[in-house]
């Protein structure tokens, strides 16, 4: 069998379809199929079920994938030790990052990185952090930014920074006049939420847990999808709501004077560099940290904080 052929294998095992499992492989369904075949005659077994709809692994299928998928990263590193004997930095880097990060740290990087690494072909995707997880562990990202700690036995974290929470609050609410507000200060019935799925949202809820009244008259609940809008549905006099310190920096002056910090110690979110415990490419990721340190560390003041989980506990 050859390393080509256990490629093919997990491309199905992943669409659990052989015409889409070909067509990201970029050969026909035929060849894909025949070479799968090769494997399952050298084997004497069957790797899928194709009685099913879609395609299901066998029971011995799922324990060979498992191992197709060492032996495919391993035959990765080999390419991967060359290169940082060479110390050669250059390559394709497929990167993820979550919504709620991209806008703000992207631009604060990237001139940067890519003046100093020329040879990389940085590929930059907005994904939330289940589509990250789900990709870093099927080979498809090589490294991304998140909010942490994600708990993942196949991926390794390295913090980059600590993001405190800063609440924005239109003069019509009884918190304007505080210079500085407390966790308890919060009321989630008056929160404007970003939509489920993103991890600032889940950091809230996990903040506000204790400071929601359920008999509150007039209730409503809005989401929206970006912070631009939250902040003009407060401006409105709908709600108030949390932001990430840095989409404060950019905020025109007569909005952050809506700005309030929290008492220390500041709760916080912890943004990492994650990638997967096989470290490939790990030259490029190491620059990347070297990078985002360089130019987050004259953003980001602050050190008494309290990190507030992106896991929504339930």
């Amino acid at each position: 069998m050859t390393i080509t052929q256990l490629k093919y294998v997990l491309a199905v095992a992943e669409h659990k379809n052989f015409t889409l499992a070909a067509e990201k492989c970029f050969v026909t369904q035929p060849t894909l199929s025949m070479q799968i075949q090769k494997i399952e005659e050298e084997l004497s077994i069957q790797i899928f079920d194709r009685s099913k709809k879609p395609i299901q692994l066998t029971d011995i299928g799922q324990k060979i994938v498992n191992q197709a998928k060492n032996i495919v990263n391993e035959a990765d590193r080999i390419q991967d030790i060359v290169e940082q004997q060479k110390g050669f930095i250059g390559g394709e880097f497929r990167l993820g990052i979550i919504p709620t990060i991209m806008p703000t740290l992207l631009p604060m990087f990237l001139t940067n990185f890519i003046k100093k690494y020329p040879k990389v072909k940085l590929i930059i995707e907005e994904l939330n952090t289940d589509e990250i997880i789900t990709k870093l562990n099927n080979g498809h990202l090589d490294a991304a930014i998140a909010a942490t700690p994600l708990l993942e036995d196949k991926i390794k974290e390295i913090v980059l920074y600590f993001e405190p929470f800063v609440a924005y609050i239109p003069e019509t609410h009884h918190n304007f006049q505080k210079e500085e507000i407390e966790v308890s200060d919060l009321n989630l019935d008056e929160i404007l939420l970003l939509q489920d799925g993103h991890c600032f949202r889940d950091g809230i809820l996990n903040l506000c847990k204790n400071n929601s009244s359920k008999n509150e008259i007039g209730h409503f609940q809005l989401e929206s999808g970006s912070f631009e809008t939250l902040i003009k549905l407060a401006d409105e006099g709908l709600g108030t709501t949390l932001l990430p310190y840095l989409h404060t920096l950019d905020l025109k002056d007569k909005d952050k004077l809506k700005l309030r910090h929290f008492k220390e110690p500041k709760p916080a979110r912890e943004v990492s560099l994650i990638f997967p415990k096989s470290e490939l490419k790990i030259q490029i990721i190491e620059a990347l940290r070297s990078t985002i340190a360089g130019v987050i560390k004259g953003a980001i003041v602050f050190q008494n904080v309290q990190i507030i989980s992106s896991i929504h506990k339930k």
